[in-house]
């Protein structure tokens, strides 16, 4: 018997606000540690996937089920999640947090909706005013960091939001969320380790710097990303970028909370931008039934 309507959609919602709070809290606690430089970034995206993927497949063990389907993991997954865990610590060491976000989820929504559009999907009007006003939000959040950016700093986000995007779009076909994300972290790891062994010089460890890799790789990325999966099932590829459009607020609003950041009006009226227009594309394909 096929789940109600109502009821996978309420589930699909609650997914992607949790993944989507895990994606800022990755954001925040790689601010922390290399803000801080109690880790290199080398090392902090070696630990967080290794930690992604010990605990993903811990959990795997225990609940020693197997969902039917092709899965949707591999080599081109597991690249994907490596380039961009890799190219998004780097970037930050050269990129203002508002000129990272601008380009990494504008990179993320290009690739996406380039993926959707070849795939087959079209705007229907309120989606496509939706999804202009939460990008004219964001636009507005950051454009004050936007002074003389890091050409290399943006060439890497812009790399670490195409890889995002393209591992997103192949999640959409998966089956076997927990295992597809656990079989992606630890396949990443190997590509991790040679990163590290070339980058060996540039070793720099703290207890701190360490434990908020391992924080952002097991609960943030890991459990994170096994909840984002799951939620694509039901979600279109424009659908899924327009979500991912609310990250930079929710990062913002956590760097105030938990940071101690100055609360402004530009990031209150950005904030009003952004997550209106996410409800007008979330709800934009609404006679159409809740994704596919």
């Amino acid at each position: 018997m096929s789940e109600p309507v109502p009821a996978r959609a309420a589930r699909t919602a609650a997914y992607t606000v949790l993944a989507l709070t895990a994606f800022a809290s990755n954001s925040i606690l790689c601010r922390l540690a290399l803000g801080t430089h109690s880790i290199d970034a080398g090392s902090f995206t070696a630990a967080r996937l290794a930690s992604g993927a010990a605990l993903l497949l811990a959990i795997r063990g225990v609940a020693g089920t197997r969902a039917a389907g092709a899965g949707r993991s591999g080599w081109l997954s597991a690249a994907m999640l490596f380039s961009y865990a890799t190219a998004f610590s780097f970037a930050y060491l050269r990129l203002s947090v508002g000129t990272g976000a601008l380009v990494l989820f504008g990179a993320v929504q290009a690739t996406m909706i380039l993926g959707a559009l070849r795939a087959g999907e079209r705007f229907v009007p309120l989606e496509g005013v939706g999804l202009a006003l939460a990008a004219a939000g964001l636009i507005y959040l950051v454009t004050p960091g936007l002074t003389a950016p890091s050409p290399l700093g943006c060439a890497l986000m812009t790399i670490a939001g195409i890889s995002w995007g393209v591992y997103t779009l192949r999640g959409r076909g998966s089956g076997d969320p927990l295992g597809d994300t656990a079989r992606n972290f630890a396949w990443s790891v190997l590509f991790a380790v040679a990163i590290g062994l070339l980058a060996i010089r540039g070793l720099h460890l703290t207890a701190r710097g360490v434990t908020l890799a391992v924080i952002s790789g097991s609960l943030a990325s890991g459990v994170g990303y096994v909840l984002w999966y799951a939620a694509l099932r039901h979600l279109t590829s424009i659908r899924a970028a327009a979500v991912q459009l609310s990250v930079p607020v929710l990062a913002a609003l956590g760097g105030v909370l938990f940071l101690s950041e100055a609360v402004s009006v530009r990031l209150l009226v950005a904030a009003v931008l952004i997550l209106g227009g996410v409800g007008l594309a979330i709800g934009g394909q609404g006679r159409a039934g809740y994704g596919r």
